[in-house]
């Protein structure tokens, strides 16, 4: 793999300027999530999208990428910065969600309702796309003074992070086990952070991200942060206002993703 690397690029400098582009490009993109229509899946899936792929099938292919692009990054290339621990703890944090997320998540969902194509192949390309460039940078070029995992900023971004994961994870639980089995019906999610925002899961992601961001101090894991928010706070917002569609016994006092602000 470093060969092909290789033949990318020129030198370590033509490589660490295209990983800030991609991160520029990213805080791009997540601009442009609010000019363009959400992807539909899951209850808003549409055929207009494309055909549809099995969802357990979508999900494990589509999250992949984000875990086995930067493993093969750290197994197969020379990565100058693996030996210093605030790159280490970093890489753990990115790591430690995407195993769940690509390795597990996708064979624990219950749901039936199939993912367009379109929806399954943007998020391929966006979890190949940010694998690289989190992984690649932090693995090579990311430099910590000796003390960074002692500073503020390292340890109240790792404390987001790990609220934001546990959250995330108790989250799925929760939207996981609505249903008896046989039940095919909605339910109106209860316990734990659904008891402030109906996304909460997204909630969980979006808090990860920015810790993840806080600690990382780049503007790398800045985008994917700005991007996450983006996303996500929207998936929240088409999810608050079909639950308050859907049910007239939602509860009001619930936001959507902010508790008691939005």
């Amino acid at each position: 793999m470093d060969a092909v690397i290789k033949m990318l690029f020129t030198t370590e400098e033509h490589e660490s300027h295209v990983l800030d582009c991609m991160a520029y490009l990213m805080f791009l993109m997540a601009a442009c999530v609010f000019l363009i229509e959400n992807m539909p899946y899951g209850r808003y899936a549409s055929s207009r999208y494309g055909f549809s792929v099995n969802v357990k099938l979508a999900w494990f292919i589509q999250e992949l990428p984000a875990f086995l692009v930067p493993l093969c990054l750290v197994v197969w290339t020379s990565c100058a910065k693996t030996s210093q621990l605030p790159n280490q703890l970093l890489m753990a944090m990115y790591f430690c969600h995407y195993s769940q997320r690509s390795l597990v998540y996708p064979f624990l969902i219950r749901g039936s309702k199939p993912t367009p194509f379109a929806s399954f192949f943007s998020a391929f390309l966006f979890c190949t796309y940010n694998g690289y460039m989190q992984i690649r940078y932090l693995s090579h070029y990311a430099e910590y003074p000796a003390d960074w995992i002692t500073r503020p900023c390292f340890i109240i971004g790792f404390g987001l992070w790990l609220v934001g994961w546990l959250v995330n994870i108790h989250s799925d639980h929760i939207l996981r086990n609505l249903r008896k089995p046989g039940e095919t019906d909605y339910k109106i999610p209860v316990g734990g952070v659904f008891e402030y925002v109906s996304g909460a899961n997204f909630l969980g992601e979006i808090t990860e991200w920015a810790g993840f961001a806080l600690a990382g101090w780049s503007v790398h894991s800045a985008s994917f942060s700005v991007f996450s928010l983006a996303a996500l706070s929207l998936r929240a917002l088409s999810h608050h206002k079909w639950y308050l569609a859907k049910f007239e016994d939602y509860p009001r006092r619930r936001k959507a993703v902010i508790p008691f602000v939005l």
